[in-house]
């Protein structure tokens, strides 16, 4: 059977496990039931065949003779072909149309078997075939009358507990497809659910006005608000996963209209293969914001990754641990997963164990900072495809402490792409961001000069150097879908730094395959831009998830903004100016920009007077920053900043002297 759950919803505790006594002492009462019903089928069919008039007294008191002699033997000879087809270890309160046929295939082999038994032992007094006919239909009515009454009577004491008890949810099933049916069979059926099926809605018109499972298919997505106002509905349930996204958007969109809570039911895949629950989940953002499924070129894809040795740096993280996932299922030769954060990598590694059982891999401790322990990495291994994904990312925090940022992404980066090089790796996937783009701030600034160290190398090696630049990626550690749920969770206000600030945004798992899709590409030096669809207004994006959460916007949840923060834009780029253009690829969602050139000697000798000041003179490093990225915008401020914290540090300094000497 199907159980509807919620994955953050608690659902039924889990009963306690039968002794072997108890459940004999279970199944007796079972097996005395269905030997009555099976003795009464039969001697009611006796007592019906014999009524007739024409039937001698003598005839009726042979036909009872041979009833009583016959009929023990013929109910035990029905238990055990019951206990064959396993009556007795089904749970009866969640039967349905698989059990009616056990009881089918079941009760008719044991009257078979017992009409045969009788028919070879009474001889000359055996039955008239309509008896043995109508205990077979009375046998099967019987039983299967008897454990449906159990069913309802379970369900209803279990109805009138909840009515008792705490307050049922009246639900609107969208979808009467095969999964709304199961969704509303476990609703009436679970004995933990507190939620009542009341009305249905599918885009099928000739649906309109059925039933399924008893519950009216009352219209189509246009009729939603008006039903759920008629219905008095308190949750939506979505049962369409193989709807396309595109549609499911535009009916959640719908749907949030209503202040019902909204719930999904994803589709087949996002279940556990084996797992005998249709998870039931809250709606997320990433529903409304998903595109439609993405197609790739799996054998592009499978020749420059199965059988190789591939490593991703970084891949504890947001992106890192999907692009493992994905590469996983291209069967690599071994998998490198090397992070510095250990509890990230900790956790992949549980999750690579238990999903890809058949995956060779190795988690590595390390920071792409350390150039001898990437080197060792190399040495070891070998790999063929590096994927590197290790970077500082959160833009406010990285303009406090700009030169670790420049140390992680430049010489991180640098570090990388040198062993690479060094050791005849094959392909190398930098994972770039749209902050790179005309950069306002430091983080930003640090990507764009990892896009030039990848096309510096592009130029000087054999391996095959690439960078894939994408936006923001929904749910990804730090972004601003996690800080909102929690801002809803605790009540509010839901804070966004601007009113007109947007963003481009895709789900973690669609910018992993795009990236190994343009990795599978590459013929070296490229910048991969990924079509990131339509732009996204954050304030609308809060508001959405406001009201998927149930509440209204403003009343329920107040939204106050707080100004942007230090080095943010009101909107990001993807592509340069000076890099024209956007040149098309063989995937739809996938775009090339145009090589920047860039004074090879100018650019060697920035990177070497970056390496000495980072860390040590900010202000100077900022400038040189600005030299190796003029569409840096952000470096006079921050410049301006720094000096005046250095300055406040030296008079501190001073003064500190001075109260020594003075004590």
């Amino acid at each position: 059977m199907i159980h509807a759950i919620e994955k953050n919803g608690g659902g039924s505790a889990l009963k306690p496990k039968k002794t072997k006594k108890n459940r004999v002492l279970h199944i007796i009462p079972q097996m005395m039931l269905d030997a009555v019903c099976v003795y009464l089928a039969y001697f009611l069919a006796m007592v019906l065949r014999l009524s007739d008039v024409n039937v001698s007294t003598l005839e009726r008191l042979i036909y009872m003779e041979a009833f009583g002699r016959i009929m023990p033997l013929f109910v035990l000879l029905c238990l055990a072909i019951f206990v064959l087809f396993k009556f007795y270890r089904t749970i009866w309160e969640f039967a349905g149309s698989s059990e009616m046929m056990q009881i089918v295939a079941g009760g008719t082999l044991a009257c078979g078997i017992g009409t045969g038994v009788s028919w070879a032992i009474l001889q000359q007094s055996r039955f008239p075939i309509s008896v043995y006919v109508a205990g077979w239909l009375l046998t099967l009515a019987f039983i299967g009358s008897v454990r449906m009454s159990y069913r309802l009577i379970r369900r209803v004491r279990r109805r009138n507990l909840h009515r008792d008890g705490e307050r049922q949810l009246r639900v609107m099933v969208i979808g009467a497809g095969e999964m709304g049916s199961m969704v509303i069979k476990e609703m009436k059926s679970a004995p933990e659910s507190v939620q009542i099926p009341v009305c249905a809605i599918d885009d099928d018109r000739s649906k309109k006005g059925t039933r399924i499972n008893g519950v009216k298919v009352v219209g189509t997505r246009e009729s939603i608000p008006r039903m759920a106002a008629r219905y008095d509905v308190d949750q939506i349930i979505l049962a369409i996963p193989s709807a396309r996204n595109s549609d499911k958007r535009a009916i959640i969109d719908i749907c949030s209209r209503t202040g019902c809570q909204l719930k999904t039911v994803p589709a087949l895949y996002e279940i556990l293969e084996g797992n005998e629950h249709v998870v039931i989940r809250d709606v997320d953002i990433v529903d409304l914001l998903g595109r439609d499924e993405i197609t790739l070129n799996t054998e592009e894809i499978s020749s420059y990754l199965h059988g190789k040795t591939v490593l991703v740096t970084g891949g504890g993280g947001s992106i890192g641990s999907e692009l493992c996932r994905q590469i996983a299922l291209f069967r690599p030769h071994k998998l490198l997963v090397f992070d510095i954060y250990e509890n990230n990598a900790y956790d992949l590694q549980q999750e690579l164990h238990r999903k890809y059982p058949w995956l060779d891999f190795e988690v590595l401790i390390g920071s792409v900072r350390d150039r001898s322990r990437l080197s060792h990495v190399f040495e070891a291994y070998h790999p063929e495809v590096v994927f590197h994904a290790a970077a500082h990312k959160h833009v406010p925090l990285m303009e406090l402490s700009p030169g670790e940022a420049v140390k992680n992404n430049v010489f991180g980066t640098w570090n990388v792409a040198t062993c690479a090089d060094q050791y005849g790796v094959r392909r190398m996937v930098l994972i770039s961001t749209d902050k790179a783009v005309n950069p306002t701030n430091i983080m930003g600034a640090t990507k764009r000069i990892c896009e030039l160290i990848i096309q510096y190398y592009s130029r000087h090696s054999k391996t095959e150097y690439v960078a894939v630049r994408f936006g923001n990626v929904l749910g990804s550690s730090g972004s601003v879908i996690p800080l909102f749920k929690r801002q809803i969770e605790a009540g509010g206000p839901v804070t966004v730094t601007h009113p007109d600030i947007i963003r481009y945004f895709m789900t973690i798992p669609e910018a992993a395959q795009l990236v190994i899709q343009a990795g599978g590409m590459a013929k070296g030096g490229e910048i991969f831009i990924l079509d990131m669809g339509k732009p996204v207004k954050i304030l609308d994006l809060a508001e959405k998830l406001i009201q998927l959460s149930g509440y209204e916007p403003y009343k329920d949840i107040d939204i106050t903004f707080t100004g942007l923060r230090p080095g943010e834009k009101l909107y990001e780029e993807l592509l340069l100016d000076c890099e024209g253009g956007c040149e098309k690829t063989a995937h739809e969602l996938i775009y090339i920009g145009s090589p920047t050139p860039v004074d090879e000697d100018v650019f060697l000798c920035g990177l070497a007077e970056l390496r000495e000041c980072a860390g040590v003179d900010n202000r100077h490093m900022m400038e040189v920053v600005h030299r190796l990225v003029p569409t840096y915008t952000g470096h006079a401020e921050k410049s301006d900043l720094l000096a005046r914290a250095s300055a406040e540090q030296e008079e501190n300094k001073e003064k500190n002297a001075e109260a020594s000497e003075k004590s």
